[in-house]
């Protein structure tokens, strides 16, 4: 039986969702309609994960009360850091994540009242401490402390 395979996936639906678009109608990357080069070029970080998850850009006093609850939910548990310093320094950064994801699910079970913006806003806040708290644990063998009065994840990120 001979066939001529298709190349490559144009015209192929991966799956229908509102969060984002990808080539429609002849423009790029857009999430919640926003174009990407506009969210790269005006937004925040904060901005564009609280229109992700909440499907409209955040006013002024909700993208102040944003950072300042993800400011309050960045510490790292004992336990985290203990499985974070195991972990070594020829690990992928992706693969640190992972795993620091899964241990602070096992540390911080979700309860039946642990709502989904809980739990990403957790993850959101934990993960640039995650990644610096294990970098500068393997190459310098130092433990840093994870707080910071930076109310933005990438001032935060940078003051590690």
């Amino acid at each position: 039986m001979t066939s001529n395979p298709t190349m490559g996936l144009a015209g192929v639906v991966a799956g229908r969702t509102s969060l984002s678009t990808v080539g429609k109608e002849g423009c790029g990357l857009t999430y919640r309609g926003y174009s990407i080069e506009d969210l790269a070029e005006r937004a925040t970080f904060e901005e564009v994960a609280w229109l992700l998850l909440r499907g409209e850009l955040p006013t002024s006093q909700q993208l102040s009360d944003y950072r300042g609850r993800l400011q309050s939910l960045r510490e790292l548990p004992a336990g985290l850091k203990a499985v974070l310093e195991q972990l070594p320094d020829t690990a992928h950064p992706m693969d640190v994540l992972r795993t620091g994801c899964s241990a602070l699910g096992c540390l911080e079970p979700e309860s039946a009242t642990s709502g989904t913006f809980d739990v990403v806003d957790r993850l959101l806040a934990t993960f640039p401490s995650m990644l610096a708290y294990w970098h500068w644990s393997q190459t310098k063998s130092l433990r840093i402390d994870t707080h910071s009065e930076e109310d933005s994840i990438a001032g935060h990120f940078l003051h590690l």
